[in-house]
């Protein structure tokens, strides 16, 4: 069959077309490699001692960094499927890295998660997303239990980026409880953090049951903390603020207190109201520049 020049540059484009269609169909079909499921990352075992459910009693907070690179978010998920705590509060979270983390917390290691967020700006940079709708980011709050009366607050002052807090109520052992999940400003931000510490204090103090968790930005014997320390103690055990203003005192104190970041300092806390504390823990992780740290209650 004789083909004229005009109708086999038609033909040509044609087959391009209809090529370049049907890869993108097997891009779409085809699983990742090394990735069953329909893209779902190959779950390892976890460590010997791993939680094989959500621990009763076990709360946690964890500061997931962003940015950190980005691919992250599996290993994130089998960071806390390694403790499993009952509710964990995460801040500098962006949405749609804790859809992938509930996902695969889900789909690999079998720990269903209800979640919240407390979104305090949307912002593309961070978050990702179209320009025109970018992702929200700030904090979440991850419970094996239903939640209700979410709240979420931004503070007056952020300080250099917006900051806020945000509250559930759920159960943590079968007892009902207000959960607050805050990222405060800078570590050079000490006066904006003194009026974001005011703020959230009058809320915690409101609550008979009440527990605290969050990137408080501050060591623990910093001046603007000390509204938290009247309200609650930390699960840290030897960990309080001090009580003389001696340089020997302070230091005393210091070195009582568990390091949470890489940095070799303590900004994540646990604080508790009318709640007796258990055991602390602080887990170092690869995929964040803090430490994830949790707690178990005591269960009396």
């Amino acid at each position: 069959m004789c083909v004229h020049s005009g109708e086999a540059i038609v033909l040509i484009r044609g087959a391009r077309w209809v090529a370049a269609a049907m890869t993108a169909v097997c891009i779409v079909l085809l699983p990742s490699a090394g990735a069953p499921n329909g893209g779902l990352p190959l779950a390892g075992p976890l460590p010997a001692g791993a939680a094989g459910a959500a621990v009763p009693g076990r709360v946690g907070t964890w500061n997931i960094c962003n940015p950190c690179g980005s691919g992250n978010d599996f290993g994130r998920a089998t960071e806390i499927a390694t403790y499993a705590p009952q509710v964990i509060a995460l801040q500098e979270a962006c949405v749609r890295d804790v859809e992938r983390i509930r996902r695969y917390l889900e789909e690999a290691y079998g720990l269903v998660y209800r979640v919240e967020y407390g979104p305090v700006l949307r912002n593309w940079n961070r978050c990702g997303g179209l320009p025109w709708r970018p992702g929200g980011y700030g904090q979440a709050i991850l419970s094996a239990a239903p939640m209700t009366d979410r709240v979420s607050v931004e503070y007056p002052d952020g300080g250099s980026e917006d900051r806020g807090y945000l509250a559930v109520t759920t159960l943590v052992d079968g007892r009902p409880v207000r959960v607050f999940n805050t990222h405060l400003a800078e570590r050079r931000q000490a006066e904006v953090r003194r009026g974001q510490i005011e703020v959230l204090a009058a809320e915690f103090a409101r609550h008979d049951r009440a527990i605290v968790l969050g990137d408080f930005n501050a060591v623990p014997h910093a001046p603007e903390l000390a509204p938290m320390w009247a309200l609650a103690p930390d699960t840290d055990p030897g960990c309080r603020p001090s009580t003389t203003d001696t340089d020997t005192d302070t230091e005393a104190d210091v070195d009582a207190c568990t390091t949470t970041t890489d940095w070799d300092s303590k900004f994540d806390y646990v604080f508790l109201r009318g709640i007796t504390p258990g055991t602390h823990h602080v887990r170092p992780s690869p995929y964040s520049d803090h430490h994830l740290v949790y707690a178990d209650l005591n269960r009396g």
